[in-house]
Parts: C-alpha cells; sequence; structure tokens
C-alpha cells in the first residue's frame, strides 16, 4: 500500500539531489550509499533509475562496483549548469534572438561580469 502523505517529487529536484550528494562524497557511490546520502525515503530502485538517466544524459559516470555500478559526476555544479544552458540555447532556431533577451534580462552584476568574461576576463 503507498503512503499517500509522501508527496512526488519532479525529476529534475531529485536529480539535483543526487547530483549534490555525488559532489558531497567526492569518490564514486553506490546506489545504496547515494540513497543513504540523501537520508530521505527513496526506494533503492529510484535512485538506481535517477543515476541511469543522469548516465544517459552524460551528467555522471560509472564504474563497476560488485555486480552493479559506482557513480561520479562528469563536472562540477558550474559545468552542469552551463551544459544545460548550451542544450537549451540549441533548442532555438533563432540563437541570436534567445542569446539577445537572456543578456537584456541579467541584472548590471551579472552584465558586467559577462562583459569582463567575453573581454578575457578572469572569473571571480
Amino acid at each position: 500500500m503507498r503512503d499517500e502523505s509522501a508527496e512526488r517529487r519532479p525529476a529534475g529536484e531529485l536529480e539535483a539531489g543526487v547530483l549534490a550528494a555525488l559532489w558531497t562524497a567526492g569518490e564514486p557511490l553506490t546506489p545504496g550509499q547515494v540513497q543513504r546520502a540523501l537520508g530521505v525515503s527513496l526506494a533503492r530502485t529510484t535512485v538506481t533509475t535517477i543515476l541511469s538517466r543522469l548516465y544517459e544524459k552524460g551528467s555522471v559516470s560509472r564504474v563497476r562496483a560488485g555486480r552493479g555500478y559506482a557513480y561520479s559526476p562528469t563536472e562540477d555544479a558550474p559545468g552542469l549548469t552551463a551544459r544545460r544552458m548550451h542544450t537549451e540555447l540549441a533548442k532555438d532556431e533563432d540563437r541570436g534572438a534567445v542569446l539577445a533577451r537572456f543578456v537584456s534580462q541579467l541584472n548590471d552584476e551579472d552584465e558586467a561580469l559577462l562583459r569582463s568574461l567575453l573581454d578575457g576576463g578572469e572569473i571571480r
């Protein structure tokens, strides 16, 4: 019987939680280790499914660990965000319009940072 009090979380939220657990660990984790690190009541099969989806997306790599796998993130949080931004940009035929809209919605501080980066400046 299903626990009706348990709320269904969006897949993106679950993926973010799994990635956060992997980043924190700093070493490959099995699905069971990720499940324990999350500290929430998720079935191990759910964690395994999330890790498999992240692997298919290229967000994690995996190595054999016994009969299963241990997973590691393929990049840090800023790298993952940048990849997601590229993916979203690639979905639209008018890249110029998307970039123009993005830049027009930056706050002054982010706009100055972007200008600095485009001019060859270093990341703060």
